[in-house]
């Protein structure tokens, strides 16, 4: 490549990452981008990461997207963000969306509790579609399904007065279900007057539902809207504390740590934590431990560090590995690391700590 090449392609990327900052929305971006939610504020900032305030319209589970672009050409003047866990699925609907010129639409990669309760404020949200969602139909599994009381509380909660919300199931069993927590949930009434309609005239089927009716199946499509009753649970969106950090003294290397290690489970009524491999670094010798959290609908991946200084204490810290968030079960997981040192090496002398509250002295149960 020749200079002027070399210095036109970097202009053309100075470009691009100026576009992409100022605008903040998907439409902009490769189709191979979207969001996390540990990439957002918490709660997180629509309106900038829009860039604009409009009414928020969410699609829970999008699938192949084919819905969600409809959404966004009849509300133009609305922000629709579509949620997803699949990868493919946000790929595809990343290309729809970036052909299709559509400005108004962002991708999140994220279930609908962990966006609801960390994501939004109370009275955020305009309407919701939720299309076909997974019925899990094994019977053991029926627990795992998205729609429940819980569920419709969370929602209820950061939805505006008169906010819509529309769901589509064809699986009896978890029409049922739906049918028994709308009837019976004080904070959403139908907008029909009846609790589900067997025909929705001028919607776009989506490609599970050109399936459904393909086979014989009967969809229900619920038509409900959110009303003025005050939501008496509490949802609070979770806090980032300080980032923690536990420097020590105790006779043993970080190499004689990695060999003692052993998978272990720490759990309460609010947190679970699982601390699943140690893995040595061959460059300066550190310890880092793959950590899973889980706090309330909250679940962060990470890895908590250990490396030595040269005055030969140690540090536990948070290693900078994804998008990781210093929130009281990670301050609860350097405890727990904490605890099982001081079990392994009595003589454990702490020099210093910010881990806030009790985490820096509950003991933690290991299982």
């Amino acid at each position: 490549m020749c200079m002027d090449d070399a210095t036109a392609r970097q202009a053309d990327i100075r470009v691009v990452v100026r576009r992409v900052a100022r605008h903040h929305i998907m439409g902009e971006m490769s189709s191979f981008v979207w969001y996390k939610v540990e990439q957002l504020s918490w709660p997180a900032d629509w309106a900038s990461l829009f860039g604009r305030d409009a009414p928020l319209i969410l699609e829970i589970g999008f699938g192949s997207g084919l819905f969600l672009v409809d959404l966004a050409r009849r509300f133009p003047d609305a922000n629709i963000l579509g949620l997803e866990i699949s990868i493919p699925s946000l790929r595809n609907a990343g290309r729809k969306v970036e052909r299709m010129g559509l400005a108004n639409v962002s991708l999140l990669q994220a279930d609908a509790w962990s966006t609801l309760q960390v994501l939004c404020e109370p009275a955020t949200i305009a309407g919701a579609y939720i299309n076909y969602p997974d019925p899990w139909p094994k019977k053991d599994h029926s627990n795992r399904r998205l729609i429940d009381g819980a569920f419709l509380s969370l929602l209820a909660s950061r939805m505006q007065p008169e906010a819509f919300l529309d769901i589509a199931t064809d699986h009896d069993d978890y029409a049922e279900q739906i049918t028994a927590c709308l009837e019976r949930t004080p904070y959403f009434q139908s907008r029909t007057n009846h609790t589900f309609e067997r025909e929705d005239e001028g919607r776009v089927r989506t490609k599970y539902e050109q399936v459904a009716l393909a086979e014989g199946r009967s969809p229900r499509y619920y038509k409900w809207q959110r009303n003025a009753v005050p939501v008496a649970e509490s949802f609070s969106i979770p806090k980032e504390l300080s980032m923690p950090h536990v420097v020590f003294r105790l006779p043993a290397t970080i190499d004689r740590i990695g060999r003692q290690f052993r998978p272990w489970v720490v759990a309460d009524e609010s947190t679970r934590i699982r601390f699943i491999e140690a893995y040595q670094s061959f460059h300066d010798g550190k310890l880092l431990i793959e950590t899973y959290i889980h706090e309330g609908p909250l679940m962060q991946r990470i890895g908590l560090e250990i490396r030595s200084r040269a005055s030969g204490e140690l540090v536990i810290s948070m290693a900078e590995v994804g998008f990781p968030r210093p929130t009281q079960g990670v301050h609860r997981a350097i405890a727990a690391l904490m605890d099982w040192l001081r079990e392994e090496y009595p003589s454990l002398v702490i020099v210093q700590t910010n881990l806030q509250g009790e985490h820096a002295d509950t003991p933690n149960k290991r299982n």
